[in-house]
């Protein structure tokens, strides 16, 4: 999701809404049993993207996984972790992400083509160091071959997802099998070529339940997942008894813990000399906790905090204040549109936002939008006038937003620079002292324990130059500002610079299709989260966003969205990949990414600029990539699908859902109670549909009759599909039991703006003066003491020394005491 630290920034102000997952350990666990934690649930949901990630690339490891097996098998276990904690009652959805929209799509190629340039860049640099180790008489652990080099495979149509689909649903009918927890529930699997984000996907299926007669309101739904999106979807579906299930957000102290999860991976390979490397450590790290997001606690805070008072006979709303608080999220960045220059969420712009809204929210009118409206064509799901005047409010902070952000990137990058040259002199005062690292770490020995401690020396350096690659501030590239926020003419040279105008009036003209752009994509943005897609086909058409001081006359634009339809798989991977991942494609569509006489090889440069003007580290830069145009690239395609192979064509489909049920012919005791056959379906040929109602669960289920025949105490695997045209209800349903509050008004922080603090971060509302504050001073005294005699060792420090002298300041020296970086 594009609104990086989200979740950080609302633990940060709302801590209450957090608590930790309380989880059994054992080989065997009973998840039939109640749960620990004191919350049951009834629907656990799976964002495999959360899980397929880590499996395939695990981060700091030591010896990553090597094959799609290892994958699998780290998958399967990481599932079992959280269904062990969660421990569903009803029903497990796994949804993998399928073929996205095209506005998602723009983002998808763009950090394909990114992570590409990146592992290759990592490869060279690798090879160069391992020369060197070798030249030094060093010896390291071979490279390994890889069917996981290139994560860019994890993408629907590829060979990876078909197999992993194949993979999971053997998995399902095992654990069905062998579980009681896992066969006295229904599982669902959404795989790759099911179109949709995974997501959004399971947000489909909640809404299309909830809008069916005889939905239970007291359902208790759990969704696992990393993207901070999910919070703003499990908001957007109005259940009060909803939980997010993720990784606990990792402290600053946890990160300089002394035991790293590399040097884990190396004791764990030390203790087995390597005897195998299929036990080397390529699964999650077991010392990983969880935590549970719970929403009703969320609409608690957000009651107290987003309270207004309403225009006359307009009252307070809570649910379409929630609504609102998603929009303005959208604001702060999201996976479909750059977000403004000015709304960075690390700058606490979100909190900006919610000031504006409560602050202007008579002045406003009301509301800015009334999803109970989401089917109008005409728009009125969105009140374009006060939404725009909202905008241009909040824009009227710009001018204090970059005067402030340019006066703290100059002071960095003069700490920064000092830095560098204390670490110059220090580096040079122990080379010339005899105690440099290579002389430390000379050993010749070729044995096993050599090797392992060469390569970890090896891997370091590879991350310390990576690392050090990506801050451009050690470059000095802050100087390069072509714009100059804040100085004069800067909103024409913004146009001119960013979007190529050549003069003011060109830019006015830029302008205005921007912003019109930009609404569309609003409007997009807000019924994609709330009642499904409104078209396949629409994505913004520009790399950047427009100052928010500059939306005069957004509300102006014409709102129309054409349906269209997804892209197939294998046209999907033609759209998001670079030429570097063209080994995942099949061999017929090779060529026209690849040879230079293709009609569309002008979509795959191999050289793309990436403008990292204003940033700070080169991941936040933004890919200037063409954009596709949809039909030379399907004109292309479709000249070439006859030649795909059996599998290709396989590979290549749109399938339904899989829904896993036991079925008893013997018994006439099934889990699904059909209660009508329809005409035959197109989507899967020879089966005839059945509108079927599966323990409260809707749907059409899809199935062919010798498949029935066949299931005689069976567990049998049936198409499903949600049903299509679901009304949105955007509020609590009649009969929900709300849950006893617990958040008073004095739980709500007080919030002080970014750019009124006198430092750069935000000061966390909830930490209090301790000893712990007067240790951080006492241990920065200490240091000081340390450098000035030039002691070999610190007297009565301890190992926590460094983890706390590297700890964020306490609340007492940021408002004022000492500036934060």
């Amino acid at each position: 999701m594009g609104v990086p630290s989200f979740y950080r920034w609302l633990v940060n102000k709302y801590p209450k809404t957090v608590s930790e997952a309380v989880e059994e350990r054992g080989a065997q666990v009973d998840c039939t049993l109640p749960n620990p934690t004191g919350l049951e649930f009834d629907n656990f949901y799976l964002d495999m993207n959360g899980i397929i990630h880590p499996c395939f690339h695990p981060d700091d490891d030591l010896f990553p996984p090597t094959t799609y097996d290892e994958v699998f098998r780290s998958m399967y276990a990481y599932i079992d972790r959280l269904f062990n904690i969660v421990r569903p009652r009803k029903l497990l959805y796994m949804a993998i992400d399928g073929v996205a929209p095209r506005a998602k799509m723009n983002q998808q190629r763009a950090r394909r083509f990114r992570a590409s340039r990146d592992n290759q860049i990592a490869e060279e640099m690798e090879d160069k160091l391992r020369q060197e180790f070798e030249k030094n008489g060093k010896p390291v652990l071979p490279k390994q071959e890889s069917q996981v080099a290139d994560s860019n495979v994890i993408t629907p149509g590829t060979e990876f997802m078909y197999i992993l689909s194949g993979k999971l649903q053997s998995y399902i009918r095992l654990r069905r099998s062998e579980n009681p927890a896992w066969g006295g529930i229904k599982v669902i699997l959404s795989d790759g070529n099911v179109p949709g984000e995974g997501e959004h996907k399971i947000m489909a299926f909640i809404q299309a339940q909830r809008s069916s007669p005889g939905y239970d309101p007291n359902t208790r739904h759990c969704l696992y997942g990393l993207d901070a999106d999910l919070i703003m979807l499990a908001l957007a579906t109005h259940e009060i008894h909803f939980s997010i299930l993720r990784e606990e957000v990792i402290s600053v102290e946890s990160r300089f813990s002394p035991e790293s999860t590399l040097e884990q991976s190396l004791r764990k390979a030390e203790s087995e000399k390597l005897a195998s490397r299929m036990e080397a450590v390529f699964v999650t790290n077991k010392k990983q906790h969880y935590q549970f997001l719970n929403v009703w606690v969320l609409r608690e805070y957000l009651a107290f905090d987003l309270a207004v008072s309403g225009p006359e006979k307009l009252g307070c709303d809570l649910e379409r204040i929630i609504d609102d608080f998603i929009f303005m999220c959208f604001l702060a960045g999201n996976d479909f549109l750059p977000h403004m220059p000015s709304l960075e969420i690390h700058e606490g712009c979100i909190d900006l936002l919610m000031h504006v809204y409560k602050k202007e929210f008579q002045n406003l009118g009301g509301y800015l939008v009334d999803m109970q409206r989401a089917e109008d064509k005409k728009g009125a799901y969105i009140k374009l006038k006060r939404v725009e005047r909202y905008i241009l409010l909040v824009g009227a902070y710009e001018e204090k937003i970059f005067s402030k952000r340019a006066e703290l990137r100059e002071r960095k990058l003069r700490r920064i620079l000092a830095e560098d040259k204390d670490a110059r002199d220090y580096e040079e005062s122990q080379s010339d002292n005899g105690r440099g690292l290579d002389v430390a770490c000379s050993s010749t020995s070729g044995n096993v324990d050599d090797a392992l401690k060469n390569t970890r020396e090896l891997k370091q350096k590879l991350k310390d130059y990576i690392q050090n690659q990506s801050d451009l501030f050690k470059d000095g590239v802050l100087g390069k500002d072509k714009v100059k926020f804040g100085t004069p003419c800067w909103r024409e040279r913004y146009y001119m610079e960013k979007f190529a105008a050549q003069n003011p009036e060109e830019a006015e003209t830029t302008r205005k299709s921007v912003v019109a752009k930009y609404c569309e994509g609003l409007c997009w943005v807000l019924l994609y989260y709330f009642s499904g897609v409104p078209s396949w086909t629409w994505f913004y058409p520009y790399h950047y966003g427009p100052l928010a001081s500059d939306v005069k006359g957004l509300s102006h634009t014409k709102l129309r969205f054409q349906k269209g339809s997804p892209f197939k798989p294998l046209d999907q991977l033609m759209g998001v990949l670079p030429p570097g991942s063209a080994h995942a494609l099949p061999s017929a569509y090779k060529g026209l990414m690849v040879d230079e006489n293709s009609n569309i090889i002008d979509f795959y440069p191999t050289e793309f600029e990436t403008d990292i003007e204003g940033k700070r580290f080169t991941w936040q830069g933004i890919c200037t990539l063409p954009f596709i145009d949809e039909e030379r690239l399907l004109t292309e395609t479709r000249k070439l699908e006859n030649e795909l192979k059996e599998i290709e064509k396989i590979r290549n489909l749109q399938n339904l859902d899989m829904l896993f049920v036991r079925w008893s012919s013997k018994t006439n005791q099934q889990d699904a109670k059909c209660s009508g056959t329809r005409k035959a379906s197109e989507k899967i040929k020879g089966a005839i549909m059945m509108d079927s109602t599966i323990d409260g669960m809707k749907g059409t289920i899809h199935l062919k009759a010798e498949e029935l025949s066949q299931a005689d105490d069976y567990d049998l695997c049936l198409w499903y599909e949600i049903d299509q045209g679901c009304q949105y209800v955007p509020r609590l349903i009649e009969g929900v039991t709300i849950p006893e509050k617990t958040i008073k008004k004095v739980d709500i922080p007080e919030t002080i703006l970014w750019h009124e603090r006198r430092g750069s971060y935000p000061i966390h509302p909830h930490r209090s003066v301790s000893s712990r504050s007067i240790n951080y001073v006492l241990c920065i005294y200490k240091l000081m003491n340390y450098v000035s005699q030039g002691s070999a060792k610190a007297d009565g420090a301890d190992h926590n020394f460094e983890s706390v002298a590297r700890s964020p300041a306490p609340a007492v020296i940021h408002k004022g005491a000492v500036e934060a970086e």
